[in-house]
This record gives structure tokens, C-alpha cells and sequence, in this order.
């Protein structure tokens, strides 16, 4: 990460023929395949990405990209946060957190009533799970094509 006043951390549609995003989204795959069954795998890949219901962010600075997050919608009051991801050499700097508060604040600009999403239930996936409980998410049932998998926790924020 750059250090220079001049460069600033800014949140910017996601370019999903960048190398950069490419390599970003390999290694959130990778994670997700190295702590979970793969059929509790729900993470999608570029092709899911790229599909028309979703929407795709990423968070850089400078030339150097930090991480990303989606947003797909599930129906006209729905919608679900896919591929929260950080760098792991940027972790702990709270990008995550301004990630969440954009995809929240585009779920409230496309009118959702509710934000839901679906995580690990292993360690790794602990502050990812703590981070959306501080901002309100609460675990509830499977939603959506989603069945209980006791490797998935289910969170769900309705919005104002």
C-alpha cells in the first residue's frame, strides 16, 4: 500500500478483466476452497460476477487494489452480499468496513428492504462474522436457493 498524501483509498466499479482483480478473487476461491467443503463453497467466480444481477466493486489505492465486494440482487426488496474480500496484506485497516457500508448504502439507493449474505461457520471466518454483526446483521435461516449447511452461517440486516 502506498503511503502518499497525494493517493487516496477510493471504491470504484470493479473491472473484472483487471490482473489485478483476477489474482484478488483466485486467492478468495482458494481460501474458500481450503476451509470449507466445496459444496459449502458458495463464492462466486468471475462468470458469476459478470452475470447482469450483480454488481461489482473493488476498493484501491493508487495502483494498488485492496479488496472487493458484490452485491447480487435476489428480487425487487432483496438483495445479497457476495465476494467481501481484503487483501490479506491489507487486513485490519478497516477496508472491510467501507466496503460493507458502500454495498448497505447502494442495497438502501436500490430500495432493498433487506441485505442478506452467507459465510463460513469455521474460525477463519470469524471477523468477517463479527464485522457484520456490528453492523446489524443477525444470523438467520437459509434464504434465497440456500439450504442449512452446518458449515454456512446465514446474517440478514433489514434496512430502513
Amino acid at each position: 500500500m502506498s503511503t502518499s498524501a497525494a493517493s487516496e483509498i477510493e471504491i470504484r466499479p470493479g473491472d473484472l478483466a483487471d490482473p489485478r482483480v483476477v489474482r484478488l478473487l483466485e486467492a478468495h476461491l482458494a481460501d474458500m476452497f481450503a476451509t470449507s467443503p466445496a459444496e459449502s463453497v458458495h463464492a462466486l467466480d468471475l462468470s458469476g460476477l459478470a452475470a447482469g444481477d450483480v454488481a461489482f466493486w473493488t476498493i484501491g489505492e493508487g495502483p494498488d487494489l485492496l479488496g472487493c465486494v458484490a452485491l447480487k440482487h435476489l428480487d425487487a426488496r432483496h438483495g445479497e452480499l457476495k465476494s467481501m474480500r481484503t487483501d490479506a496484506a491489507a487486513r485490519g485497516l478497516g477496508l472491510g468496513a467501507r466496503l460493507l457500508e458502500h454495498a448497505i448504502s447502494e442495497a438502501r439507493r436500490r430500495g432493498y428492504r433487506r441485505i442478506s449474505l452467507e459465510t463460513g461457520s469455521e474460525e477463519f471466518f470469524r471477523p468477517a462474522r463479527t464485522l457484520y454483526a456490528k453492523y446489524g446483521f443477525v444470523e438467520c435461516p437459509p434464504f434465497g436457493s440456500y439450504r442449512a449447511d452446518p458449515n454456512s452461517v446465514f446474517m440478514t440486516l433489514e434496512l430502513a
